[in-house]
């Protein structure tokens, strides 16, 4: 089949670009849910040029070292503030113009259906939650980068060697590379993808083909390191919850191949979180799951010269990409889950596309039916998961419907509630979080809470110290712990409980306000003197401190 010329390129770009954007326009509705407020509506590293500068050159002060995605939230924050749409709105259009590269990209190399794949790509409900959460600006970013880079590679590897134009193709790619880099690091992936395209393009793989990768790799890898370290020791990977062997792990990186391959192939139901599997309940059928995995890669090996290297080059591509996902590296949100949509956002291409090129082989009428309804389809999914995202509240209640063993979700609405004095509903579903998850501090916490503003100090303090066996390094606990108990009249354990939660995190302003104020209590003016000036000085602004510290230093008044 001959190639369209430009104005029929124009015209079915001009398509895809129409019926992604299309798809995803209830995101255009949502609104700011969970750690939104860390990466915009809470981020001070927006606020002034020098945030912009220790954004780039201070570790830690953002989540992760992803300076490129907070530069575009720095700059919009300018332009539209703490308003949810532009964010949202750029969201779709990197989204949108990542389909457009997938589907140049495919065309480049002559892959059947290239249109289809990217139209797939474009609407399928599993990139929903990276389009309509705007914390995962990191995928849709890093994605445009990472398939800028891979076809500049293309460019370089089809190129004449030792001319220019080869060596401005792998310039521009490792630019590019950079730049996917400091967007998300799950963009090392990319030279491990470049070679598989190498093995499927001409079946072997040389010493030629591998060394240009080589920077690729350090590069990569420096950025995982980099990133590990920050999950592990400023995120918080770290600990039990984290603490898989390595037989479990494989167990887990089998079973998480197969449940987004799943997910690709029936998008339902998708869940912001899906619930943790008990890894150690098992058994020996877990293996079942890394063994299919690996009879595939075997069996499709074998059949390359009846099937083609497609198919396997798409399992490889799959895996492959999403190796940083598959639990040998610990990342944050493994506390709650092993799996999410998001983390097969560069990795879905592989199943897309050979499922566009087979589609594509259908007969004619057939594909002018099957193709709409297909894309229509999706879409409707599509509309109907991001239309969850409208707020965090409708977030996690439509999770608890559709699976209410997510630990979280009963824990974040409970606490949502609370917030907002409704403690007569939020109280049920912290209970359901202890339930389903015993070792859950923050629920402990919460429900303390709770109990502390209905007055029933005890089983406040009680609830307390659960959550602090749980995890005896949560600060949080100590200093709500402290509050029960200096209201409670024991101002000594009061005080020991502030001070540990201070040692824990140094910067806790209002642990610093609760020390101060009872060591005032206690006739110690000098102590809380100190205490608040620190608090003051780690927060000028808050009022609560700025009056306790006025107290203290007038005297006479109880802060």
């Amino acid at each position: 089949m001959a190639k369209a010329g430009p104005p029929r390129t124009a015209a079915y770009g001009l398509l895809l670009l129409l019926v992604v954007v299309a798809a995803h326009a209830a995101a255009l509705g949502a609104g700011f849910v969970w750690d939104d407020d860390d990466y915009v509506t809470a981020n001070a590293q927006l606020d002034d040029a020098q945030g912009l500068v220790r954004i780039w050159t201070k570790l830690g002060a953002v989540p992760q070292y992803y300076p490129l995605v907070h530069t575009t939230f720095w700059v919009e924050h300018r332009l539209w503030g703490e308003r949810p749409l532009g964010y949202h709105a750029v969201n779709v259009l990197l989204h949108a113009g990542n389909a457009l590269l997938v589907w140049t990209i495919l065309r480049r190399l002559s892959v059947p259906g290239a249109w289809l794949a990217a139209a797939l790509f474009g609407v399928h409900p599993v990139h929903a939650e990276s389009v309509a959460w705007i914390t995962e600006r990191k995928n849709v970013l890093s994605g445009l980068f990472y398939l800028g880079s891979l076809l500049a590679w293309i460019a370089f590897d089809d190129a004449k060697p030792r001319t220019g134009q080869r060596e401005r193709a792998w310039a521009r790619s490792i630019l590019l590379f950079v730049f996917a880099l400091l967007a998300k690091t799950v963009a090392a992936t990319l030279p491990a993808a470049t070679l598989v395209l190498v093995w499927w393009r001409r079946g072997r793989i040389t010493g030629k083909d591998v060394v240009p990768t080589l920077p690729y790799f350090a590069l990569g890898a420096a950025a995982g390191l980099l990133t590990s370290w920050m999950e592990r020791f400023h995120v918080g990977a770290s600990g039990g919850d984290w603490a898989l062997s390595l037989p479990e792990r494989l167990q887990v990186a089998g079973r998480a191949c197969w449940f987004y391959l799943g997910k690709l192939l029936w998008p339902d139901p998708l869940l912001f979180i899906y619930p943790r599997w008990k890894v150690g309940t098992w058994g020996p059928g877990a293996w079942l799951w890394p063994a299919a995995a690996a009879a595939t890669l075997v069996a499709l090996w074998l059949l390359r010269h009846r099937v083609g290297r497609g198919p396997l080059a798409a399992a490889l591509y799959f895996g492959l990409t999403l190796g940083p996902a598959l639990g040998f590296v610990n990342v944050y949100p493994m506390r709650f889950s092993y799996v999410a949509d998001h983390f097969q956002y560069l990795a879905s291409l592989g199943p897309l596309a050979l499922a566009a090129a087979g589609i594509a082989r259908l007969d004619r009428r057939v594909l002018f039916g099957l193709v709409p309804a297909l894309l229509l389809a999706l879409s409707a999914i599509t509309w109907r998961v991001e239309s969850s995202y409208r707020d965090e509240e409708t977030l996690w209640r439509r999770t608890i419907a559709r699976d209410p063993r997510v630990f979280i979700a009963q824990n974040n609405l409970g606490g949502m509630l609370l917030e907002r004095g409704r403690l007569d509903e939020a109280e049920p579903y912290l209970l359901r979080a202890i339930a389903i998850e015993p070792g859950y501090p923050e629920a402990y916490d919460n429900l303390g809470i709770v109990l502390h503003r209905r007055g029933r100090l005890d089983e406040a303090i009680e609830r307390y110290r659960q959550a602090l066996r749980a995890d005896p390094r949560y600060s949080f606990a100590h200093n709500n712990l402290g509050i029960s108990l200096a209201e409670s009249g024991r101002l000594g354990e009061a005080i020991a409980s502030f001070r540990e939660a201070i040692r824990l995190k140094p910067d806790f302003v209002r642990a610093h306000m609760n020390l101060g104020i009872a060591l005032y209590r206690t006739g110690d003016v000098a102590g809380a003197s100190a205490s608040l000036r620190e608090a003051a000085r780690l927060d000028p602004a808050d009022p609560d401190v700025r009056g306790a510290l006025r107290a203290v230093t007038e005297g006479g008044r109880r802060p």
